[in-house]
Order: structure tokens, then C-alpha cells, then sequence
């Protein structure tokens, strides 16, 4: 797919414990062979123009795939928004995509369909939606943004959806690529994912 006229970086989200999974870092568990931030990167990179990798662990395996790896700089394993703001700060480009390294089915049209929402409605954030579930880790938003992610984050907020309350949000419909969202948490999903 080709990359949007305007400038858009996009983060993989990579800084999480993997509690859920036994305390392993996701990102890079195999999935068919391949890490599954590999298989991220292959649908999302190419929808973006720079790719920032958010991890607070295995930092120098993340390197492997050519791109800048950027730590939190809130301390604690904070959660998504500790990433998202970490890659605003860092962002060479006014408009800030999201995907969690554990999606690695995410659509190919991902970005181009938030883009044009966002513009659309010349809202703050976009967030990708399917049936009544927001999935607000698949987000593009605006770098303006940053400033009050930063209060929020220092006030201890962590939730995303807490945070994006106060913004001019519009919810994107993928009810088309339903599966396009899945994650994978568990050893459960992964066996499941493997031989599907």
C-alpha cells in the first residue's frame, strides 16, 4: 500500500510484562516461525513513513529489525499510554500511529482509513472500532496531543480510554475485518493462531 502524502509515524507497541503470558515478552514469541512483531511490522511499516519500536526489555533484539527502539520514560511497565507518549516526544512527523505488538493480523488499510476520519471530522484522535468495541491501541492521532497526555499520565492515569475521553475522538468501523484485531495473550491464543 502506498504511504499517505503527509508525514505519519507510527509506534509498535512492545513495553508490556507479557503477564499474561507467563511474564514473556510477546513481541517476540513465535508465531508460525516468525516473532509476531515481525509479522506486525510487515502489514504496518508499510502504511507509515518512520517506525518508532516501543520495548523496555530485549531492546538490542528489537534493533534487529532496522528501526529505533525507544523505551518508556515513565518508569514501571505503565502500559500503552507510557508508549504512545514516549513515541510523541519522539515523532518526526505530526501525525502519531499505534499498533500493539500482539495484533499481527492488523488490516493493511489501517492507516489510510484512520487518516481519512481524522481529517474528515478534523478530530484529535482516531480510533479503530469493530461492532460495539472500541480497540484504542489501533489509534492515529494528533502530536498536539502530547502535552495533555503528559498531565495525564503524571496525574497517574493509565487507561486509555480515560485518557481519549477529553479528546476530540472519532471512532473508525473495521466491522468488515473483524479478525484484523485479534491479540494474542495467552499460550492458549497462540496454539489456537499456530494452527488455524
Amino acid at each position: 500500500m502506498a504511504k499517505s502524502s503527509a508525514g505519519i509515524t507510527g509506534i509498535v507497541l512492545c513495553g508490556g510484562r507479557g503477564t499474561r503470558m507467563g511474564g514473556v515478552d510477546k513481541g517476540l514469541k513465535e508465531l508460525r516461525g516468525r516473532p509476531m512483531v515481525a509479522w506486525v511490522l510487515e502489514r504496518f511499516a508499510p502504511q507509515v513513513d518512520e517506525v518508532l519500536i516501543n520495548a523496555n526489555q530485549n531492546v538490542d533484539v528489537y534493533k534487529q529489525w532496522g528501526h529505533r527502539v525507544i523505551p518508556d520514560v515513565i518508569g514501571g511497565f505503565a502500559g500503552p499510554l507510557a508508549g504512545l507518549h514516549r513515541g510523541l516526544r519522539e515523532a518526526a512527523h505530526e501525525l502519531v500511529a499505534t499498533a500493539p505488538c500482539d495484533s499481527p493480523f492488523l488490516p493493511n488499510d489501517l492507516i489510510a482509513r484512520l487518516r481519512a476520519a481524522l481529517d474528515e471530522r478534523e478530530a484529535e484522535l482516531a480510533v479503530a472500532k469493530t461492532g460495539d468495541q472500541p480497540h484504542p491501541v489501533f489509534c492515529l492521532c494528533r502530536k498536539r496531543v502530547l502535552p495533555g497526555l503528559g498531565d495525564f499520565l503524571a496525574g497517574g492515569g493509565r487507561k486509555i480510554d480515560a485518557w481519549y475521553a477529553r479528546l476530540n475522538v472519532v471512532e473508525v468501523l473495521f466491522d468488515d475485518q473483524p479478525d484484523a484485531f485479534s491479540n494474542i495473550n495467552t499460550e492458549e491464543e497462540l496454539r489456537a493462531h499456530e494452527s488455524r
